[in-house]
């Protein structure tokens, strides 16, 4: 009888490899590297089943267990951090919520509005000009333009009589 790397009977129970756990979950390696390193970090049913045993360098996991885990995972936590196990808590948006990045972006994007409104609206090659003038990357005063632009259309829509 031939058994699938990774799912195999081991001591009259059936153990799991990292890569179907993978399968079963849908979580990448990285996630499933965390659950595994940081499971003093959970209550108990939250953590990731300990090593049932190592056959030729790979580390098998009672099957059992790993379904208890998952589906207490599931229910606790939910699948739409999956990717993300383990990581800071944040709103998925960047600097949006305040930091030093979300400050530089506000100042560059008051620079764009106020270099839109001395011209009376978007110019082509306004993101290239600033760039040169005041350093940073293109990229960053493109996204400046672009948010400053949806500022000043708003600001004109409502002041037109």
């Amino acid at each position: 009888m031939s058994q699938d790397a990774s799912r195999r009977i081991e001591g009259g129970r059936w153990v799991v490899s990292r890569a179907w756990v993978m399968q079963h979950t849908g979580a990448s390696a990285a996630t499933v590297a965390r659950w595994k390193a940081q499971r003093e970090q959970y209550p108990p049913e939250l953590q990731f089943p300990e090593v049932a045993c190592t056959i030729e360098r790979t580390h098998y996991y009672d099957q059992e267990a790993v379904e208890a885990f998952w589906a207490a995972w599931q229910q606790d936590v939910g699948t739409g951090r999956l990717k993300a196990a383990g990581r800071r808590p944040g709103d998925g948006q960047g600097n949006r919520g305040g930091g030093t990045g979300r400050a530089q972006r506000d100042q560059a994007v008051a620079t764009a509005l106020a270099e839109l409104r001395q011209a009376g609206g978007y110019q082509r090659g306004l993101a290239a000009r600033l760039t040169r003038e005041h350093g940073g990357n293109e990229r960053m005063w493109q996204r400046a333009v672009t948010e400053a632009r949806t500022l000043y259309e708003a600001d004109t829509t409502h002041t037109t009589p």
